[in-house]
């Protein structure tokens, strides 16, 4: 992997599969809910979340033994920082995200969580030193939420639900938090180790609050295992890669890849879910949310080689 991510077309790579995982992530949590017999029961939603962390968190850290020719442990120095991302990454941002897309259609939702980009650059302004709120960025941070309020908006205020499109919203806050921390936490502990337990122990605080809520499904069927195992599986693709770049690499210089997410997820939505996308409001969407993360992130010469010490 990190021979791949020397090379610049290894980093595209890299940052296109993390976000047609993470856009396909959409349409299929809609199809798990569907097989598991899951409705309106918000214990059933987290506990299908809890499983689905549970077994990624266990699948990275299962490759992370030959990887990197030892077994990940949690240290005094880490513990406390992997249990906050935990906590934030994957717990808090899962429960508002499941919740908030059976309660939305998955095109409005994948539309709406590519907000990520315009609330990191806000976050970035602050946090990191070298990057700093310009014109350009603040023009393409506005074009874009023009996309995102287009889709909301267009049918009247009633288009807007706070548990749908709303805790969608508080989902992509909880994301950007969490990358921060994850960014921070693999400066000085492997990836593969900050992504596995981060992804665990988020697991088994959903699963714990889903099981406590009597919220074990109904229905388990060979459909609906496989389809929780791909969820599980591109999880832990996604946020382990995910993770590597961020620590290699600055959020700006990959984040203009984060366009996809809306796209592959409305695509992806209108194959499996049969939702109508052939509408001028979401051609429209798409097009500012495209338009102004590019924007945000557009350079004359984007040097993806740039070390990630001039993250601050």
């Amino acid at each position: 992997m990190k021979n791949i991510l020397d090379r610049k077309w290894g980093i595209v790579a890299a940052a296109v599969l993390c976000n047609l995982l993470w856009g396909s992530a959409y349409p299929g949590i809609k199809i798990g809910y569907e097989l598991f017999g899951i409705t309106d029961s918000l214990a059933q939603k987290l506990f299908f979340a809890g499983m689905r962390f549970v077994i990624a968190g266990i699948m990275v850290l299962a490759v992370s033994i030959p990887v990197n020719k030892r077994i990940p442990v949690m240290t005094r120095k880490n513990t406390g920082i992997i249990l906050v991302i935990a906590f934030i990454y994957t717990a808090l941002q899962y429960v508002f995200f499941y919740v908030g897309l059976s309660n939305t259609t998955g095109t409005n939702g994948s539309i709406v969580n590519s907000s990520t980009t315009f609330i990191a650059l806000i976050a970035s302004h602050f946090v990191y030193k070298n990057e700093h709120i310009t014109f350009r960025k603040l023009a393409g941070a506005i074009i874009g939420f023009a996309g995102v309020v287009t889709v909301l908006v267009s049918d009247g205020i009633g288009g807007f639900s706070f548990n749908g499109e709303g805790f969608i919203l508080i989902a992509a806050v909880c994301f950007v938090a969490g990358s921060m921390l994850s960014k921070y936490a693999a400066a000085d502990t492997d990836a593969m180790t900050v992504t596995g337990y981060n992804l665990l122990i988020g697991g088994a605080m959903l699963l714990v609050a889903g099981f406590v809520g009597g919220g074990i499904p109904d229905n388990f069927s060979v459909q609906g295992i496989a389809v929780l195992l791909y969820l599980a599986v591109l999880s832990a693709a996604a946020f382990t890669i995910w993770t590597i770049l961020l620590k290699r690499t600055e959020v700006g210089r990959i984040s203009v890849f984060n366009f996809i997410i809306p796209v592959s997820g409305t695509l992806l939505s209108a194959v499996f879910m049969k939702e109508n996308i052939l509408e001028a409001k979401y051609l429209v969407s798409l097009i500012l949310v495209c338009a102004g993360i590019i924007l945000v992130n557009y350079t004359p010469k984007m040097n993806f080689f740039a070390s990630s010490k001039n993250d601050n």
